[in-house]
């Protein structure tokens, strides 16, 4: 697929950008972007095609763009933390939040609202590596080699950080289960 972008094609690109713009949503998100994760998205999938020159052929392409993805959060996040309150940010993320499904259950969907919104508020008290190991693992459903390409650290290290981390996200959310055989998973 890359080489065929590389030699021009342009349906080749779309049908990257159509794959990955999901996950690249979820990613800017669940990382702080809030109402601004269209705008990162876009922003990256620029980078991601103004950068193939740099892409290690044989490479995955999902963990390369998602640590494009992860980088232009971290930039806009910075920039909007200048520019506003944390009330404001916040704000901002909740208007992330996915509406209601007519046809779903609105107890349910309110439970699950909740849900993600104590997430939200437990990930933001984790300091940024922790954060990030956390978001690609689980919330990227990321497998450990992928998260650890993404991030650019060692397998091991995110095995130790992921480990603190959802120690530390434990403490804060008192019902929070990690998934059964969560770091073996490939």
């Amino acid at each position: 697929m890359i080489a065929r972008v590389r030699a021009g094609d342009p349906e080749a690109y779309a049908e990257l950008v159509r794959a990955h713009t999901g996950l690249a949503m979820r990613a800017a998100a669940a990382l702080g972007a809030g109402a601004d994760a269209e705008d990162v998205v876009q922003q990256a999938f620029v980078k991601a095609y103004c950068g193939l020159g740099r892409f290690k052929e044989g490479s995955a392409f999902k963990p390369w763009f998602m640590s494009i993805v992860a980088n232009e959060t971290r930039n806009t996040v910075r920039t909007a933390a200048r520019q506003r309150t944390l009330a404001g940010r916040e704000a901002a993320f909740a208007e992330a939040e996915p509406l209601i499904p007519e046809a779903g259950d609105p107890a349910v969907a309110a439970v699950e609202i909740e849900r993600r919104a104590a997430l939200g508020s437990a990930l933001d008290k984790l300091s940024e590596e922790h954060r990030l190991v956390v978001t690609y693992r689980y919330l990227l459903e990321m497998d450990e080699s992928e998260t650890a390409q993404a991030l650019g650290w060692p397998r091991g290290t995110v095995k130790s950080r992921l480990n603190r981390a959802l120690r530390k996200l434990g403490k804060l959310l008192p019902d929070f289960e990690p998934r059964e055989g969560g770091d073996e998973r490939e």
